[in-house]
């Protein structure tokens, strides 16, 4: 899955994130999802002191908030940094309000929305005993213009007013588009006017440090806390350990509760191994948090004491194939509507793992975002495909390429889309690329098939980093592009900007529901699935949901443990 990096409200062409998100990425939000079954203890409040294990495939991509940008980093980083605003903590709609954190409120927005002014709270600091002030909040937003630290969010670089040639705090010193009136106003200026600023604060490149600190890579190894936590001790794809930070306080925080005296993680571990463990729950590991289980042990988890334990919910992301609008017969709307009706969506869930692990997808915002509308464009109707297809002249059939992932799960949906297109006379030559290359080849027109697999997941719960970065005609690059249909409509792109234009978060998410709806009549994209997740953790965890901001992972600054061990 590919985050979302593109906002409606900037419509300079937009800097695309490229990391593949584990199982998911982004802010999503949706009353009642993600909230799962109570696991043993997680109805109860968590207990004070003690340490949270948690089992990992694979390490962080980065310790540095500048430089990482994916779900399961974003929801660590919440544990060791703060920002001004932050996610709410609780399952469904609350894991996704945006809050004050370092901020007193949400920002006062002037000059259209173009400017915004924070105040401070009292009694902050990091962990080396500075006091977080005006001029760290600052600093730390502009090393997001850093030419080699700056690679993770691009929103830093997209929303922050600043010089063209401005490259950093290391390189250009201050940013002079950020007032600091005194130690605690910040006045900062947009580009262009953003009603949802608030939202793009919250996430994790915008997280102030002290003047003149992290230099080059050094973040990454020894980052200087403001959260409830710090880095006690870190080794790189192997383990990492945070212990309580002292200069934290708690009565300048309503969003972290920080019961478990430390958080300790354990890396390079087998899917299986994570598996079996979580399953087991022997030793420490009823204190342990896990990953979303395989499709192979979905059938363990229905026993009663394994359930008891399992949550589970959208991931908040949506997989989807996008088809070619620039490539012959795909450039005929009809085809385009015709492959929507003839791809079974049964069979794409089953091949997912069933419905434990997927739902069906219908329209190109998952159930999750803020002003969703619930519709089904193209419900499963061969007959009706063939229909389309003799009307644009194709009843002798024809053959494309479908771009995929070379990984089991992928290559699965592959053969379903497949079979689904056989029956109405589309021959489907499945093209497999290394996964580790993909995103990169169908993000690159010029290297691009008819059609592709693949999901995106948004930043927070806004159709704003849903729709614009995959439909808006203007943003298709040569490179990193993630219009993949290369839809270049004038209504559709009128509309983006009409949305942009608007002062209320509210009436703009709704207007991105009714554009969701406007889009699937062009057709350029079959939503094939909503992913899911399915999370067994230990017996002693409490106080653990699935957070709809953080792709439905366990929200960590409200998890600990409900019989804490010395």
């Amino acid at each position: 899955m590919r985050r979302s990096a593109a906002l409606t409200s900037v419509t300079m062409t937009a800097v695309l994130a490229l990391s593949a998100c584990g199982g998911g990425g982004g802010a999503a939000q949706g009353p009642g999802t993600g909230t799962g079954t109570g696991a043993s203890g997680s109805s109860a409040a968590p207990a004070t002191g003690g340490t949270v294990r948690i089992l990992a495939n694979a390490d962080f991509s980065h310790l540095d908030p500048v430089r990482g940008f994916d779900g399961g980093v974003n929801n660590f980083y919440r544990l060791i940094y703060r920002g001004l605003t932050t996610f709410g903590a609780g399952p469904g709609a609350e894991g996704t309000k945006i809050v004050p954190d370092l901020a007193t409120d949400t920002g006062t927005p002037s000059n259209d929305a173009k400017t915004w002014t924070f105040t401070l709270k009292d009694n902050l600091f990091f962990e080396d005993g500075t006091p977080i002030t005006s001029e760290a909040v600052k600093f730390g937003f502009s090393r997001a213009f850093d030419p080699e630290a700056g690679i993770g969010s691009p929103y830093g670089k997209l929303l922050l007013d600043a010089p063209k040639d401005y490259k950093g705090p290391y390189l250009s010193g201050d940013l002079d588009t950020i007032e600091t009136p005194d130690d605690k106003t910040v006045v900062i200026h947009l580009k262009k006017p953003f009603a949802d600023f608030p939202s793009a604060l919250a996430l994790a490149n915008f997280t102030p440090f002290p003047k003149g600190t992290g230099a080059g890579a050094a973040f990454d190894s020894k980052p200087i806390a403001s959260g409830p936590y710090k880095v006690a001790s870190y080794q790189r794809n192997a383990s990492l350990k945070l212990e309580r930070n002292p200069q934290w306080k708690q009565e300048t925080d309503q969003v972290r509760t920080a019961k478990p005296d430390a958080f300790e993680w354990t890396f390079g571990l087998a899917a299986a191994t994570i598996d079996e463990r979580m399953l087991a729950g022997q030793g420490t590991d009823a204190d342990a948090l896990g990953q979303s289980i395989q499709a192979a042990t979905v059938a363990r988890v229905q026993t009663p004491q394994i359930k008891a334990r399992t949550l589970s919910g959208l991931n908040g992301c949506t997989t989807y194939m996008g088809l070619n609008t620039t490539k012959k017969p795909l450039n005929d709307v009809r085809v385009r509507q015709a492959i929507n009706h003839a791809i079974d969506k049964d069979t794409i869930v089953a091949a997912m793992g069933g419905s434990l692990l997927a739902q069906k997808g219908t329209s190109i915002q998952p159930p999750t975002v803020a002003g969703r509308v619930d519709y089904d464009p193209y419900p499963h109707n061969v007959e009706q495909a063939r229909k389309l297809l003799a009307e644009a002249g194709l009843s002798g059939g024809f053959s494309l390429t479908l771009d995929t992932r070379a990984q089991p799960k992928m290559a699965a949906v592959s053969v379903a889309v497949q079979e689904a297109l056989k029956q109405v006379g589309i021959e489907v030559k499945i093209n497999n690329i290394d996964a580790s290359t993909y995103y990169e080849v169908i993000g690159t027109p010029a290297k691009q098939n008819d059609m592709a697999v693949t999901g995106w997941c948004p930043d927070w719960a806004s159709g704003a980093t849903f729709l614009p970065p995959l439909f808006d005609g203007r943003n298709i690059t040569a490179k990193g592009n993630s219009n993949l249909a290369q839809l270049n409509d004038e209504d559709v792109n009128a509309k983006i900007d009409e949305i942009a234009a608007m002062t209320d978060v509210e009436q703009a998410n709704a207007a991105y529901g009714e554009l969701d709806k406007q889009i699937m009549e062009l057709a350029p994209v079959v939503p094939l699935a909503y992913e899911k997740l399915i999370l067994v953790n230990g017996a002693n965890i409490a106080g653990a949901y699935q957070s709809d901001s953080y792709s439905g992972g366990v929200d960590l600054v409200s998890v600990g443990l409900a019989k804490p061990t010395k």
